[in-house]
């Protein structure tokens, strides 16, 4: 069995975002996943609001920039969320689109060190550990946090370049591939790797059992989560949680 979920779409307004939520908890959808894309919503902001709203829908982020954020905001951030809402949040990060890194200054010559050095840091300070280190990118000089997980957060990381992917094999806790990852490309990243796959899948269908059967092969191919994201300019965002959590069942 395989977990499903669905995408909160950046494109629609912040406003609307508790009546989607508040369907993908009533429904049954496993998580909602919500995407931190410039210039449109932030990803920690709309995950807080979105744990604060259910008891037991699961949120991830994915994904963060890293360019965007210091890595010591993101553990705080990130831990934060974990002891207001135990167990229920997973964060994803990644290189993030670098056309919108230069818009902000942010964008790095080397992306895969800054995408390393980060994770690093990240998995350490979240594991409560004290860090020192000095990177390319990444420096942090005796920094903990006070109120860090009680147990280690898993760290996804995501991308669709291959250096990126087999960097998320090394250092990540699970991989995340968007929706223009084909089934060969799934079959490739789970023969390389034991953890989690999460994957995007894009549609806009309510034909269940067309839904259903794209579902099926995405997880035959390796995924452990199918997450469905309608188009960016779809309409009735509500419905179509609604829809997802109507999928009850679906397996591998």
């Amino acid at each position: 069995m395989i977990t499903l979920g669905a995408v909160y779409r950046p494109q629609l307004p912040p406003e609307n975002l508790r009546s989607v939520v508040l369907a993908a908890e009533e429904s049954g959808v496993d998580s909602l996943w919500l995407w931190e894309d410039c210039f449109l919503e932030s990803g920690i902001a709309t995950a807080s609001a979105a744990l604060a709203w259910t008891s037991r829908l699961n949120v991830g982020v994915g994904l963060l920039p890293v360019p965007l954020r210091n890595v010591a905001l993101t553990a705080m951030e990130a831990a934060t969320l974990d002891r207001l809402f135990p167990g229920r949040v997973t964060i994803g990060i990644g290189h993030g689109v670098q056309s919108w890194m230069g818009q902000i200054g942010a964008r790095v010559s080397s992306p895969l060190t800054l995408l390393r050095e980060y994770t690093g840091a990240l998995r350490a300070l979240l594991a409560g550990e004290r860090v020192t280190c000095s990177g390319t990118y990444v420096s942090l000089t005796d920094v903990a946090l006070d109120w860090p997980p009680h147990a280690p957060m898993p760290i996804y990381v995501g991308g669709h370049g291959s250096k990126t992917l087999d960097l998320a094999a090394e250092v990540a806790d699970g991989t995340i591939l968007d929706a223009s990852a084909d089934l060969g490309w799934i079959r490739a990243m789970r023969a390389s790797r034991e953890h989690p796959i999460v994957v995007y899948v894009e549609t806009d269908s309510r034909d269940r059992a067309y839904v259903t059967d794209l579902v099926t092969q995405v997880a035959e191919a390796g995924a452990t989560s199918v997450i469905l994201q309608q188009s960016a300019t779809s309409e009735d965002p509500e419905g179509f949680v609604r829809f997802v959590g109507s999928l009850d069942g679906v397996s591998a």
